[in-house]
């Protein structure tokens, strides 16, 4: 692969360790990796002849933004009657027997679809958390889409095993065995897997959450994925119903069930977490233990507002995620991070959170929790995961801060580089059939309709 070079941005925010900015910036990837950041590389000689060369004037170049949680199978389920004014419980219950129909096609279309849309929306790396396998679907049909898009990949193996008739929520239909789980997050772990640097694809464990698991699958999972030394994933104090769950069937909050079944460290990331108290904020930053806020989704299901702010203030590391399509109806990262900054913003006032801020929890923090620390970031050594922002159109115009992507910018990237290789030129995906990829996800949606 011959190295590439993006020439002359306008400005780079590089969310490295010093927090550089640097106006009319080169970055250069060799092998898939940052080899250079600076001005004027090709005077300075490091440039190898033959290499790609991208002009980058009226752009913002960033680092790749990372979606700490997802649910990439219900791009299928976007605006369903009936789920669209429920809280969680009544949400999910109206969708499981809709998600009940899927088989693998069906996994590995709305995946592409979901993907691709996070890919235009300056996106390098997602992480997904699939949770239910209905006949046939495997682990296997994202990842085989993830490879598709060009995407680095973290996806994770979901679990729920208490259903209606033992007080859960999903139906007996979408439950499994708590041995044929833990077999099968052995079998993908050793399938795919890749712990080195750069990895394009890491699995992890996740039991979907404490009301659809029983205690001893939650515990069980820890100990395998610290065996297996993969990262742990689980939904936690989502809203107000979870922690009245909680209480009722645990006698604790959510945060102490966490602690006691093995389920805090630098290894585990939680979604949502809105209503983390004090006391489990300070667990959590003690810990290590990483958190996925979804405002946008947060917002739809009525959860409430995270405590961002002090989550941050604390320690507690903090990305972002977009959730599943069904509850947030769209995949836009960068529309998910100015939604972050806002809500701190109404709740807190103005000062609460800046612009640079909340895009650097949408790199380099999502990068932290995921456990990453080749990614999120435009350094030497750092992978080449890259997104140039055209800043010449409308939303910009009249703008005096070009770092403000947030507050006066696009929320569809220009162009975006993972490993170093193009996944999307000019606003449009090169690695897909995007309109045809759509239109057969508009005819598995018609189906299932």
């Amino acid at each position: 692969m011959p190295d590439l070079l993006i020439r002359n941005a306008d400005l780079c925010l590089t969310m490295d360790d010093a927090g550089r900015e640097i106006a009319n910036c080169d970055v250069l990837v060799r092998d898939g990796v940052v080899a250079a950041v600076g001005q004027g590389l090709v005077a300075q000689g490091v440039v190898a002849p033959g290499a790609e060369v991208v002009d980058a004037s009226g752009a913002l170049l960033t680092p790749g933004l990372v979606n700490t949680h997802h649910h990439l199978y219900q791009t299928l389920t976007r605006a369903v009657p009936g789920a669209q004014d429920a809280l969680l419980f009544g949400w999910l219950k109206t969708l499981y027997p809709i998600w009940s129909r899927f088989g693998p096609e069906e996994m590995f279309v709305s995946a592409l679809v979901g993907l691709a849309e996070l890919a235009l929306s300056g996106c390098t790396l997602s992480s997904d958390h699939l949770y239910l396998f209905p006949n046939g679907a495997r682990l296997d049909d994202t990842i085989a889409a993830a490879r598709e898009i060009g995407l680095r990949f973290h996806p994770t193996r979901g679990a729920m095993s208490i259903g209606e008739s033992q007080g859960g929520l999903p139906p007996d239909a979408l439950v499994e065995s708590e041995a044929a789980i833990l077999e099968d997050c052995i079998r993908v772990i050793d399938a795919f897997h890749d712990p080195s640097d750069g990895a394009m694809v890491r699995v992890g464990v996740a039991p979907c959450s404490p009301f659809s698991v029983s205690r001893d699958l939650m515990r069980e999972a820890a100990l395998l994925a610290r065996d297996k030394k993969v990262m742990l994933h689980t939904h936690l104090a989502e809203n107000d119903e979870d922690v009245a769950y909680s209480l009722e069937r645990f006698g604790c909050r959510p945060g102490q069930y966490a602690e006691d079944l093995g389920w805090t460290g630098p290894d585990v990331w939680h979604a949502h977490c809105v209503k983390l108290d004090p006391q489990e904020i300070g667990l959590f930053a003690r810990t290590g233990t990483g958190v996925a806020h979804c405002p946008c989704s947060n917002c739809r299901l009525g959860s409430g507002i995270a405590p961002l702010r002090a989550m941050r203030g604390a320690g507690v590391k903090v990305g972002l995620g977009v959730d599943g399509s069904a509850s947030n109806d769209t995949g836009n990262l960068v529309a998910e991070a100015r939604q972050a900054m806002l809500l701190q913003r109404v709740s807190l006032g103005a000062d609460a959170m800046s612009a640079r801020e909340a895009l650097w929890i949408a790199t380099r923090g999502g990068a932290e929790v995921l456990g990453r620390p080749d990614c999120g970031r435009i350094a030497v050594g750092a992978r080449g995961d890259l997104a140039l922002w055209d800043m010449r159109g409308v939303e910009a115009a009249g703008s005096w801060d070009r770092a403000a992507l947030l507050l006066a910018g696009p929320t569809r990237v220009r162009d975006l580089w993972v490993e170093g290789r193009r996944v999307v030129a000019d606003s449009r995906l090169t690695t897909i059939d995007l309109p045809a990829v759509v239109a057969r996800q508009a005819a598995l949606a018609r189906n299932l309709a």
